[in-house]
């Protein structure tokens, strides 16, 4: 089976168990472990998202943040993503997928990235939506400099391994309802 193909099929398991767990009441719980997490980076640039579909919800960590906090922007099929200032309650628009964006482009370069994502494993690997965006932008900030890279989902998102590829990037922590777990 290909890549692309196992790829497909760990989605399908990822998003049904995404699917469960949205809106039982577990987001509360995993907001408290991001801000917790985020303490070390009180100051630092921070990149969030506005969640759609099952995806669970950071904004208020986000709105709570000290520092820049920017939402990702969609430039292209191929493109990494770029990061453009949010603050709560500012002037937001359709952006690609469906995602709310800021009407305004002011860049934030980002320390820390709130990753989403469908599925994850213990080894810190995760599966997103297929399209490449997080990898090649996480593969582009870290050439530029320090950045932590923190997922965020549900302990049910879990699978027993992810398939991966050479252009997989690895997380540094994922953030789920029972809290933190670094990788090395």
């Amino acid at each position: 089976m290909s890549i692309d193909a196992l790829k497909g099929e760990a989605r399908k398991t990822a998003f049904a168990a995404r699917k469960a767990a949205h809106g039982t009441g577990r987001d509360a719980a995993a907001q408290g472990h991001l801000a917790a997490a985020l303490a070390e980076f009180s100051d630092a640039p921070l990149a969030g998202y506005m969640p759609i579909r099952t995806e669970i919800d950071p904004l208020p960590v986000m709105a709570a943040h000290a520092g820049p906090v920017g939402v990702p922007v969609i430039l292209g099929a191929g493109k990494p993503l770029e990061f453009h200032r949010w603050t709560p309650g500012c002037a937001m628009v359709a952006g690609a997928f469906g995602a709310l964006i800021p009407e305004g482009r002011a860049p934030v370069i980002p320390r820390v990235v709130i990753v989403p994502l469908v599925g994850f494993d213990a080894r810190g690997y995760r599966l997103g939506y297929g399209g490449g965006f997080y990898d090649r932008t996480l593969a582009l900030l870290r050439a530029a400099g320090p950045v932590t890279a923190l997922g965020y989902a549900y302990d049910a998102q879990e699978l027993p391994e992810v398939p991966i590829d050479a252009y997989d990037q690895r997380l540094d922590g994922i953030v789920t309802e029972t809290g933190l777990r670094r990788f090395s």
